[in-house]
């Protein structure tokens, strides 16, 4: 395919608190047994874009811990492949701003591919995409650029995203970024763009040297409000889940339990989404065991009971154990007695027996990765 791929990995950490406290955003733990940058790059590897660039800022670790050599998404390759993409290379000695800052540090690897095109994305949206058929589309409406979109709900929406304005003829007639609330039905970027190669370039370079940051504010609107720039909008029909604060996690999360649409469309098995292969042992269910409406993954023990949560690998509930309406990352232990609810509990967490968390829905309580509590 002649497109390559930037994913920025670190953009929305702030939104995250503890959560991204040591990873970032990219490699925060969802539906089990995922990623975030699972959904992006299997995405990409299903629509043969061979050559991935992912920008990084701080705490990457985990990110190049879970990438390996990214045999499971067939990117270890002679040609192509992915690449971490780390601040400073460029000589810029302050951590960057934006996305076209971000961009900048990034200028050698745009410089040196091949590919006529280039998609960008966001970490925190995750769909099952075909981005053969958005460059495509792309190509067939002549614009310098396209957007991503879907027609969201009314409280989803992020800093700096993109609301799409188009007349009946699917000509876009404005470009709104900081949107404070959108109405059902209207058109969302994705925070996904396709643009030419070099013209990109051009641009990130051009508004480096007059002190702009922001993509969205700085280059789409501006060039687009003063007739610079034509764009276009795919517009994605499949499901889409945005991640825009630990709510909305927390609420996604709990979504691929009961929503079968939205496990259809993200789960598309002609689609498939890879992750990390790790060899477990089947989760066993000991006396006393009541799962109920759970997501639970390979590798855990449970004695306990469990009402509409989801379980990562090489958990334990003990028993007596109550949890409802949690997420329990990996390698975690609830004590005998325990009683869970509302929760979110982070890698390696042991809670030990007879403690009682509660937490809200709309406000889950925290507990840090390796804590005792």
């Amino acid at each position: 395919m002649n497109m390559a791929g930037v994913i920025f990995s670190n953009l929305f950490d702030e939104y995250f608190g503890v959560l991204t406290k040591n990873r970032t955003v990219a490699s925060l733990p969802f539906g089990g047994r995922y990623r975030f940058i699972d959904f992006i790059l299997s995405n990409m590897s299903n629509s043969n874009v061979t050559n991935v660039g992912i920008i990084t800022k701080y705490n990457y670790n985990s990110l190049m811990d879970h990438l390996e050599s990214t045999s499971e998404w067939d990117f270890n390759r002679k040609n192509g492949g992915v690449f971490i993409l780390p601040p400073f290379s460029t000589g810029i000695t302050t951590l960057y701003h934006g996305k076209l800052e971000a961009l900048f540090s990034a200028i050698e690897f745009l410089e040196k591919l091949t590919q006529e095109y280039v998609v960008l994305s966001d970490s925190t949206v995750l769909c099952n995409i075909d981005y053969e058929d958005a460059l495509d589309t792309h190509l067939k409406s002549g614009k310098d650029l396209t957007v991503i979109t879907h027609r969201v709900p009314s409280n989803c929406s992020k800093k700096y995203a993109l609301l799409i304005k188009a007349d009946d003829n699917k000509n876009v007639t404005d470009l709104i970024v900081d949107y404070p609330a959108m109405e059902d039905g209207e058109l969302a970027g994705m925070g996904m763009y396709i643009m030419e190669r070099v013209q990109l370039i051009t641009a990130i370079k051009d508004a480096i040297a007059k002190g702009r940051h922001h993509l969205e504010k700085d280059f789409f609107q501006k060039e687009f409000n003063e007739g610079k720039i034509g764009v276009n909008y795919y517009e994605f029909r499949g499901s889409v889940l945005c991640n825009t604060n630990i709510s909305s996690y927390y609420d996604n999360n709990l979504r691929l339990i009961t929503d079968e649409k939205l496990k259809r469309d993200l789960f598309d098995a002609r689609r498939p989404i890879f992750t990390k292969i790790r060899d477990e042992v089947p989760t066993y269910y000991g006396k006393g065991a009541q799962p109920d409406n759970c997501l639970i993954a390979d590798g855990c023990r449970i004695f306990g009971s469990l009402y509409n949560s989801v379980l990562f690998r090489e958990v334990k509930i003990g028993s007596g154990a109550i949890v409802k309406n949690s997420i329990i990352m990996q390698g975690s232990e609830i004590g005998e007695g325990c009683v869970i609810e509302n929760a979110i509990l982070d890698k390696n967490v042991t809670i030990t027996p007879g403690v009682k968390l509660t937490g809200a829905r709309n406000a889950p309580i925290i507990i840090e990765k390796g804590e005792i509590v």
